[in-house]
Protein backbone atom coordinates (compact mmCIF):
# COMPACT_ATOMS: atom_id res chain seq x y z
CA UNK A 1 0.00 0.00 0.00
CA UNK A 2 1.41 3.38 -1.05
CA UNK A 3 2.30 5.77 1.70
CA UNK A 4 0.01 8.78 1.84
CA UNK A 5 1.94 12.06 1.91
CA UNK A 6 0.79 15.20 3.69
CA UNK A 7 -0.15 18.52 2.11
CA UNK A 8 3.21 20.15 2.90
CA UNK A 9 5.03 17.34 1.15
CA UNK A 10 2.69 17.54 -1.86
CA UNK A 11 3.23 21.31 -2.07
CA UNK A 12 7.00 20.79 -1.96
CA UNK A 13 6.81 18.06 -4.60
CA UNK A 14 4.99 20.38 -7.01
CA UNK A 15 8.10 22.58 -7.08
CA UNK A 16 10.32 19.73 -8.26
CA UNK A 17 10.54 18.83 -11.96
CA UNK A 18 10.71 15.02 -11.77
CA UNK A 19 11.97 14.79 -15.35
CA UNK A 20 14.87 17.19 -14.86
CA UNK A 21 18.43 16.44 -13.81
CA UNK A 22 19.43 19.47 -11.75
CA UNK A 23 23.00 20.66 -11.39
CA UNK A 24 24.26 20.10 -7.85
CA UNK A 25 24.07 23.85 -7.18
CA UNK A 26 20.46 24.03 -8.43
CA UNK A 27 19.54 20.91 -6.46
CA UNK A 28 20.94 22.30 -3.20
CA UNK A 29 19.11 25.60 -3.64
CA UNK A 30 15.85 23.78 -4.37
CA UNK A 31 16.13 21.31 -1.46
CA UNK A 32 16.77 24.19 0.93
CA UNK A 33 13.86 26.18 -0.52
CA UNK A 34 11.24 23.40 -0.31
CA UNK A 35 12.22 22.04 3.12
CA UNK A 36 9.24 22.41 5.46
CA UNK A 37 10.41 20.77 8.69
CA UNK A 38 10.16 22.72 11.93
CA UNK A 39 13.72 21.76 12.82
CA UNK A 40 17.09 21.98 11.09
CA UNK A 41 16.74 19.10 8.63
CA UNK A 42 19.58 16.85 7.58
CA UNK A 43 20.39 16.82 3.89
CA UNK A 44 21.34 13.44 2.43
CA UNK A 45 22.72 12.30 -0.90
CA UNK A 46 21.74 8.93 -2.33
CA UNK A 47 23.55 7.09 -5.13
CA UNK A 48 22.18 4.12 -7.06
CA UNK A 49 25.18 2.21 -8.41
CA UNK A 50 25.49 -0.46 -11.07
CA UNK A 51 27.21 -2.97 -8.78
CA UNK A 52 26.55 -6.59 -7.91
CA UNK A 53 26.76 -6.57 -4.13
CA UNK A 54 26.74 -10.37 -4.04
CA UNK A 55 30.33 -10.08 -5.24
CA UNK A 56 32.73 -9.08 -2.46
CA UNK A 57 34.87 -7.00 -4.81
CA UNK A 58 31.88 -4.86 -5.80
CA UNK A 59 30.83 -3.83 -2.30
CA UNK A 60 31.76 -0.29 -1.33
CA UNK A 61 32.60 0.60 2.23
CA UNK A 62 34.68 3.39 3.68
CA UNK A 63 34.73 6.76 5.36
CA UNK A 64 35.51 10.37 4.52
CA UNK A 65 35.83 13.57 6.54
CA UNK A 66 33.50 16.18 5.07
CA UNK A 67 35.25 19.58 4.79
CA UNK A 68 32.36 21.40 6.49
CA UNK A 69 31.21 18.68 8.90
CA UNK A 70 27.69 17.34 9.16
CA UNK A 71 26.24 19.80 11.65
CA UNK A 72 25.68 16.98 14.11
CA UNK A 73 27.56 16.49 17.37
CA UNK A 74 28.83 12.92 17.30
CA UNK A 75 28.96 10.96 20.54
CA UNK A 76 32.10 8.82 20.29
CA UNK A 77 33.01 5.76 22.36
CA UNK A 78 36.46 4.17 22.31
CA UNK A 79 37.45 0.66 23.36
CA UNK A 80 41.05 0.98 24.50
CA UNK A 81 43.44 0.42 27.41
CA UNK A 82 46.36 2.24 28.98
CA UNK A 83 48.05 4.97 26.95
CA UNK A 84 45.59 4.54 24.07
CA UNK A 85 42.66 5.12 26.43
CA UNK A 86 44.35 8.30 27.65
CA UNK A 87 44.98 9.39 24.04
CA UNK A 88 41.28 8.90 23.23
CA UNK A 89 40.20 10.93 26.26
CA UNK A 90 42.55 13.77 25.38
CA UNK A 91 41.19 13.81 21.82
CA UNK A 92 37.65 14.34 23.14
CA UNK A 93 36.10 10.88 23.21
CA UNK A 94 32.84 10.88 25.17
CA UNK A 95 33.24 7.42 26.70
CA UNK A 96 36.41 5.33 26.95
CA UNK A 97 36.73 1.85 28.43
CA UNK A 98 37.59 -1.77 27.84
CA UNK A 99 35.79 -4.71 29.48
CA UNK A 100 33.57 -2.32 31.46
CA UNK A 101 32.41 -0.59 28.26
CA UNK A 102 31.78 -3.95 26.57
CA UNK A 103 29.64 -4.99 29.53
CA UNK A 104 27.71 -1.70 29.53
CA UNK A 105 26.79 -2.12 25.86
CA UNK A 106 25.95 -5.80 26.39
CA UNK A 107 23.43 -4.61 28.98
CA UNK A 108 21.66 -2.51 26.35
CA UNK A 109 23.35 0.91 26.38
CA UNK A 110 23.64 2.31 22.84
CA UNK A 111 23.58 6.08 23.33
CA UNK A 112 26.40 6.90 20.92
CA UNK A 113 27.03 7.52 17.21
CA UNK A 114 30.54 6.19 16.58
CA UNK A 115 32.52 3.32 18.08
CA UNK A 116 36.30 3.12 17.74
CA UNK A 117 38.56 0.32 18.96
CA UNK A 118 42.23 -0.54 19.09
CA UNK A 119 43.03 -3.85 17.36
CA UNK A 120 43.86 -5.59 20.65
CA UNK A 121 40.32 -4.88 21.89
CA UNK A 122 38.53 -6.50 18.95
CA UNK A 123 38.36 -9.94 20.55
CA UNK A 124 36.16 -8.47 23.29
CA UNK A 125 34.33 -6.02 21.01
CA UNK A 126 33.60 -8.86 18.58
CA UNK A 127 31.20 -10.29 21.15
CA UNK A 128 29.02 -7.21 20.55
CA UNK A 129 28.63 -7.95 16.83
CA UNK A 130 24.96 -8.89 17.07
CA UNK A 131 24.24 -5.62 18.87
CA UNK A 132 26.48 -3.19 17.01
CA UNK A 133 26.42 -4.76 13.54
CA UNK A 134 22.76 -4.15 12.63
CA UNK A 135 23.06 -0.52 13.76
CA UNK A 136 26.19 0.10 11.69
CA UNK A 137 28.22 0.79 14.83
CA UNK A 138 30.70 -2.09 14.69
CA UNK A 139 34.31 -0.85 14.48
CA UNK A 140 35.85 -1.74 11.13
CA UNK A 141 39.32 -1.20 9.65
CA UNK A 142 37.77 -0.09 6.32
CA UNK A 143 36.17 2.91 8.00
CA UNK A 144 39.20 3.73 10.13
CA UNK A 145 37.47 2.78 13.36
CA UNK A 146 39.79 -0.12 14.19
CA UNK A 147 43.09 1.65 14.60
CA UNK A 148 46.01 2.39 16.90
CA UNK A 149 45.64 6.06 15.95
CA UNK A 150 42.67 6.52 18.25
CA UNK A 151 43.31 10.23 18.81
CA UNK A 152 43.16 10.93 15.09
CA UNK A 153 40.08 8.74 14.69
CA UNK A 154 38.24 10.56 17.49
CA UNK A 155 39.18 13.98 16.10
CA UNK A 156 37.99 13.05 12.62
CA UNK A 157 34.69 11.69 13.92
CA UNK A 158 34.11 14.87 15.88
CA UNK A 159 35.04 16.98 12.84
CA UNK A 160 32.44 15.42 10.53
CA UNK A 161 33.62 12.02 9.37
CA UNK A 162 30.89 10.02 7.65
CA UNK A 163 30.85 6.38 6.62
CA UNK A 164 29.38 4.98 3.44
CA UNK A 165 28.51 1.49 2.27
CA UNK A 166 26.39 -0.15 -0.38
CA UNK A 167 23.16 -1.83 0.64
CA UNK A 168 22.10 -5.05 -1.06
CA UNK A 169 20.47 -3.12 -3.92
CA UNK A 170 23.60 -1.10 -4.69
CA UNK A 171 22.45 2.10 -3.00
CA UNK A 172 24.70 4.39 -0.95
CA UNK A 173 23.10 7.08 1.25
CA UNK A 174 25.19 9.61 3.18
CA UNK A 175 24.25 12.65 5.33
CA UNK A 176 26.10 15.75 4.14
CA UNK A 177 24.96 18.58 6.40
CA UNK A 178 22.00 20.63 7.54
CA UNK A 179 19.49 22.81 5.69
CA UNK A 180 20.89 25.78 7.63
CA UNK A 181 24.33 25.34 6.02
CA UNK A 182 25.38 27.85 3.38
CA UNK A 183 24.70 26.43 -0.07
CA UNK A 184 28.38 26.54 -1.07
CA UNK A 185 29.35 24.49 2.00
CA UNK A 186 26.74 21.87 1.18
CA UNK A 187 27.95 21.73 -2.43
CA UNK A 188 31.54 21.26 -1.22
CA UNK A 189 30.48 18.41 1.08
CA UNK A 190 28.41 16.80 -1.67
CA UNK A 191 31.23 16.94 -4.20
CA UNK A 192 33.63 15.49 -1.63
CA UNK A 193 31.53 12.37 -0.98
CA UNK A 194 30.63 12.06 -4.68
CA UNK A 195 34.31 12.10 -5.63
CA UNK A 196 35.02 9.32 -3.12
CA UNK A 197 32.14 7.13 -4.33
CA UNK A 198 32.92 7.69 -8.02
CA UNK A 199 36.65 7.04 -7.52
CA UNK A 200 35.83 3.80 -5.68
CA UNK A 201 34.30 2.29 -8.84
CA UNK A 202 35.02 -1.47 -8.72
CA UNK A 203 37.16 -2.72 -11.62
CA UNK A 204 34.60 -5.42 -12.44
CA UNK A 205 31.79 -2.95 -13.17
CA UNK A 206 30.81 -2.69 -16.84
CA UNK A 207 28.73 0.08 -18.37
CA UNK A 208 27.33 3.07 -16.49
CA UNK A 209 28.51 2.96 -12.88
CA UNK A 210 26.46 5.76 -11.29
CA UNK A 211 22.90 5.21 -12.47
CA UNK A 212 21.08 7.78 -10.39
CA UNK A 213 21.83 10.46 -7.79
CA UNK A 214 19.39 12.48 -5.71
CA UNK A 215 19.48 14.70 -2.66
CA UNK A 216 16.76 15.25 -0.13
CA UNK A 217 16.06 16.80 3.26
CA UNK A 218 14.64 14.83 6.17
CA UNK A 219 10.97 15.09 5.18
CA UNK A 220 11.23 16.63 1.71
CA UNK A 221 10.98 15.03 -1.74
CA UNK A 222 14.08 13.94 -3.60
CA UNK A 223 15.69 16.14 -6.25
CA UNK A 224 17.45 14.35 -9.12
CA UNK A 225 21.05 15.43 -9.72
CA UNK A 226 23.05 15.52 -12.95
CA UNK A 227 26.05 13.29 -12.21
CA UNK A 228 28.24 15.41 -14.51
CA UNK A 229 27.82 18.39 -12.16
CA UNK A 230 29.46 16.39 -9.37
Amino acid sequence: MARKRGKKYQDALKQVDQDKLYSIEEAVDLVKKIDFAKFDSTIEIAFNLNVDTKQADQQLRGAVVLPNGTGKDQTVVVFAKGDKAKEAQEAGADFVGDDDLVAKISDGWLDFDVAIATPDMMAQVGRLGRVLGPKGLMPNPKTGTVTMEVGKAVSESKAGKVTYRTDRDGNVAVPVGKVSFDADKLVENLKTIANVVITARPAAVKGTYVQHVSITSTFGPGVNVDVASL
